[in-house]
């Protein structure tokens, strides 16, 4: 996907939570494009749940908030923290995304020693307090109301500050081919910043993500170490994925 495509998706985003909705006519006359390319692109703002498609265009369904998307596919994410659990370890520093799939790795965090957490998800960051042997540490930067994460100069800079063993993050979708994507450039700048300095990155997902495009490129095929989900790691569906990374 080209730079003005995406600056055309995230303006069509932007339109549409300001008026409510939008035509596919008048956004096609607004962005000098094609009828079929606004359908296309209100497509994948639909698929990433930004918005709801309807006769003629496109509704906004707003923000979804973190607590919101912290109770979607609950068993999911639920199986998704206790794998995770299981690849921390103690000492040294690890990376952990402002997802609420990956928050749930703090609920199982028990007896660790001497573990640095940073994040940019201030979500996460209070759900890691008060967690015996482990030190929360945030990016900083600005809050963007779209992901509920920490984005920005600030939030990429303080990224790259710590060298960390592993990097647990998510993702809006992951494809064999592109790799992870975001439904913001933004968010996906700080992710790759974060996997710059890490020796081991861990993709985690529930299984309707699988082989899905997002609007922002993320994480290159060749970045990825681990893919973790909530289905059995036999699973036929994973078969794909398994010729590119370790799948658990």
């Amino acid at each position: 996907m080209s730079v003005d495509a995406l600056i055309r998706l995230q303006r069509i985003e932007a339109e549409v939570r300001r008026a409510g909705k939008a035509k596919v006519g008048e956004l096609a006359t607004e962005f000098d494009v094609s009828e079929m390319t606004i359908r296309r692109d209100l497509d994948i703002l639909a698929e990433q749940g930004v918005v709801r498609r309807i006769r003629g265009g496109a509704v906004s369904i707003g923000a979804e908030p973190f607590a919101e998307r912290f109770t979607r596919h609950p068993r999911a994410k639920s199986r998704i923290a206790a794998k995770l659990a299981e690849l921390v370890g103690d000492g040294g520093a690890i990376g952990v995304d402002a997802s609420s799939t990956v928050q749930g790795i703090a609920s199982h965090l028990g007896g660790v020693v001497d573990l640095t957490v940073v994040t940019n998800g201030p979500d996460t960051f209070n759900a890691l307090q008060n967690k015996p042997g482990v030190t929360a540490l945030l990016t900083g930067g600005q809050l963007d109301p779209r992901s509920g994460s920490l984005v920005g100069p600030l939030a990429t800079h303080s990224a790259r500050q710590l060298l960390l063993r592993r990097l647990f993050v998510s993702a809006a979708a992951v494809h064999t081919r592109y790799g992870t994507s975001e439904m913001t450039l933004e968010d996906a700048e700080v992710k790759q910043a974060l996997a710059d300095v890490a020796g081991e990155v861990i993709v985690a997902m529930d299984s309707s993500k699988l082989g899905k495009r997002g609007v922002a490129r993320g994480l290159f095929p060749d970045r990825i170490d681990v893919l973790v989900t909530e289905l059995d790691p036999a699973d036929e569906r994973l078969d794909p994925y398994r010729e590119h990374w370790e799948v658990l």
